[in-house]
């Protein structure tokens, strides 16, 4: 007899109902609370605001300042705050370590399998040792990483040349059909 299919849905399910995804979520608020680089730069884009550094902004009703400061800081306010979440979530070192392990365990509950079902870091092999073996193992990134990355291969396909592929003609300009 065929053991049940476990889904991510199944997993998320007992996570949520067992408290787990509270608990998460709170150990995430209290790091972003104390997260002093992201109050600083929260703090710096609130001093150097357009709303508060216009003439006659002294004059203005505190409702008002706080919806102009709003509709001006809301979004890249919250894109640090996201990014920093991601961070938190994406660490192998802290909370994502956590994260997963959690994950596992639950879903070796439902399962019945015994835990670690997958090898840990120190099972895994360096990628940065030359291998007779290609290793088929994935690595994840960080958000920074990602980040730091991108650049990188944008300036080295720049180097190469055009970002098209070589059988792109200029067809695909503005201007071509002139």
């Amino acid at each position: 007899m065929a053991s049940p299919v476990i889904t991510p849905e199944d997993v998320l399910e007992t996570l949520m109902n067992d408290g787990t995804i509270d608990a998460i979520r709170l150990k995430i608020i209290n790091q972003l609370k104390a997260n002093e680089e992201l109050k600083s730069n929260t703090i710096k884009m609130v001093e150097q605001s357009k709303v508060l550094n216009t003439p006659g902004a002294e004059k203005q009703t505190k409702r008002e300042l706080f919806d102009a400061l709003r509709q001006e800081l809301e979004t890249p306010v919250l894109e640090k705050a996201s990014r920093s979440v991601w961070e938190l979530i994406l660490d192998q070192n802290g909370l994502g370590k956590e994260i997963n392990a959690t994950v596992e365990r639950v879903f070796c509950q439902l399962s019945g399998s015994e835990p670690p079902l997958f090898p840990t870091l120190s099972n895994v092999p360096d990628p940065n040792k030359e291998d007779a073996t290609p290793s088929t193992s994935s690595k994840k990134r960080s958000f920074n990483d990602m980040n730091k990355e991108a650049p990188v291969r944008v300036e080295q396909e720049s180097a190469n040349g055009s970002l098209l592929p070589e059988n792109t003609t200029a067809s695909l300009s503005p201007n071509s059909g002139k």
